[in-house]
């Protein structure tokens, strides 16, 4: 199983921004530790950030070769038809993954332009998050 994982704006800033709404570690650390559960279960992930929209969709658009993406659209979440229409292009199985818990911060970022698409949205656990996509798609498997 071969899984993307694909983090939007300011996710490279972690473990210095917010931190009581995003927590410690930054997005390698968080990145390591996805990559250490994938190898115990016989996935292979890869990782791709960037601040640009553009990139993004780009990304999104070559990932073919890929089973699932877990993304973090950060705050293009609440504003890029543009990433959902790359999502619906490619007839990705994704997951939706959110350090915050986006519905119980402001009204605009309850809003998601790619839910109603995806498999199912993880959001609030920080980076935990991501280890729940990779449990939820391991159990998949079975």
């Amino acid at each position: 199983m071969k899984i993307l994982f694909i983090n939007g704006p300011n996710l490279n800033m972690l473990g210095t921004r917010e931190k009581d709404v995003y927590g410690n570690l930054n997005l390698d650390e968080i990145n390591n530790l996805i990559n250490e559960k994938a190898e115990m279960i016989g996935a292979e992930a890869d990782f791709f950030q960037s601040n640009v929209e553009g990139n993004l969709v780009t990304k999104i658009q070559e990932s073919r070769d890929y089973d699932y993406i877990v993304i973090n659209p950060a705050a293009f979440t609440h504003t890029s038809i543009a990433i959902r229409d790359a999502l619906l292009s490619i007839n990705a199985k994704f997951i939706e993954v959110h350090l915050s818990n986006i519905y119980s911060r402001e009204d605009f970022r309850q809003n998601s332009y790619i839910s109603s698409i995806a498999i199912g949205v993880i959001s609030g656990f920080g980076h935990i998050g991501y280890l729940l996509a990779l449990d939820y798609l391991n159990a998949l498997r079975d």
